[in-house]
């Protein structure tokens, strides 16, 4: 730049010295120049310098202001865009505009846009398939219905690999590890003689369950499994042990056919029930729900507080002690075939042979027996069988 100027320079003093007016000769005869007649050239010359240096400096702020603004321009190319509308068929119209956050590319090809994106701290890892099985130790607060749902698990599960709690969801512990599938199905140490055929149907399911599970490590191309390998079976069942059956059920008469086959007659006539109401004041489940393994919903109840007689009928069972597990235990006929039962009671306000009303307060929930905590353990049996309650009860 500074080679730049003083070529300009250079210049300008070359033109001025070329413009620059001579003084005219004189004579010997003529008078000498007077002094100020030099002093006014030495004048128009300085005028002259100035000017030029006037012009050289707006050339530069010229120059100078010209490349400030072509910059600018060239770093605002690219612009934020609509995003693209449709047309009525669906299909993007010829005027759409790109996408806000895709990359722009201005009119003059300055490069992609600008637009700020929200940075990740933390990378989101896909959670990946377990094909093993992992231990969970059971803690107080724990329950069956609470843990299968931690690990998307069906309470049954739980129950056939790990053969601790004896099929009974009750025997559950605090401080008992369990075995904890990485899916529904069960365990099963492969035998002479066995085949993915007759493994399947044993536990209800199909061979392919067995050969495609990776944890498995089935050989595709040649599938065998070695005896005394120990193999998962997606999706198996088997059939869970009923412990609600060794509390028999028991009727007040021999033409109520509430007992079934098992049944003893404990009483004579009394109301019938023409309605089913809920037995306790929470509806909430606390434990564990109806299914295989365990005939009956545990519904939320603190200590002491009142059970209620679903239905009208007549108390056929009030008996406390252990009782298979059940501790304290009330059961009502209702005389139309359908006995309730009410299990782990701290109080029983009721005897045998006792006509009760729909409401009536018949006990107060507890944790007697084999019980994992104060809840109220409700059944529902007809011709001795166990139903699910919520099909009866409103």
């Amino acid at each position: 730049m500074k080679n730049f100027l003083e070529n300009i320079r250079s210049i300008f003093a070359a033109l001025g010295t070329k413009l620059k007016r001579k003084p005219k000769e004189v004579s010997a005869v003529n008078e000498p120049i007077t002094t100020p007649r030099a002093s006014t050239v030495k004048r128009k010359v300085d005028r002259f310098t100035v000017v030029s240096w006037v012009v050289t400096m707006l050339l530069v702020v010229s120059l100078l202001g010209t490349t400030i603004v072509y910059k600018n321009s060239r770093s605002a190319t690219s612009v934020l865009a609509a995003q693209p509308t449709s047309s009525a068929a669906g299909e993007p119209s010829a005027t759409a505009q790109p996408q806000v956050g895709a990359p722009v590319v201005g009119e003059v090809g300055s490069g992609l846009s600008s637009i700020e994106r929200k940075l990740q701290l933390i990378t989101n890892i896909p959670e990946r398939e377990r094909n093993d099985s992992i231990t969970y130790r059971v803690s107080s607060g724990d329950a069956m219905l609470k843990i299968a749902d931690e690990f998307k698990l069906k309470s049954e599960t739980l129950l056939y690999v790990n053969s601790q709690l004896e099929d009974n969801p009750h025997n559950l512990k605090p401080g008992m590890e369990l075995t904890i599938p990485p899916v529904d199905g069960l365990y099963y140490t492969w035998k002479e003689g066995d085949t993915f055929e007759s493994i399947a149907e044993e536990f209800y399911t199909t061979p392919d369950e067995i050969i495609n599970f990776s944890g498995n490590k089935v050989d595709l191309t040649d599938p065998k499994i070695d005896v005394g390998m120990t193999v998962m079976i997606p999706g198996g069942s088997r059939d869970l042990r009923s412990w609600e059956q060794d509390l028999q059920t028991t009727g007040r008469g021999s033409d109520t056919g509430t007992g079934g086959g098992n049944a003893s007659n404990a009483c004579g006539g009394g109301p019938v029930a023409s309605g089913f109401g809920w037995p306790a004041s929470s509806h909430n489940i606390s434990g564990n729900g109806y299914g295989p393994g365990h005939l009956a919903i545990d519904i939320q109840a603190n200590e002491g507080e009142p059970v209620y007689a679903a239905g009208s009928g007549v108390v056929t069972m009030a008996q406390g002690g252990w009782n298979y597990g059940y501790g304290n235990v009330i059961q009502i006929d209702h005389g139309n075939g359908y006995v309730t039962v009410y299990a782990h009671l701290s109080v029983i306000n009721v005897g045998l042979c006792t006509a009760v009303g729909q409401g009536a307060v018949i006990g107060a929930a507890g944790n007697t027996g084999n019980s994992f905590g104060a809840h109220l353990h409700f059944e529902v049996r007809i011709g001795g069988s166990n139903v699910n309650p919520y099909s009866v009860v409103q």
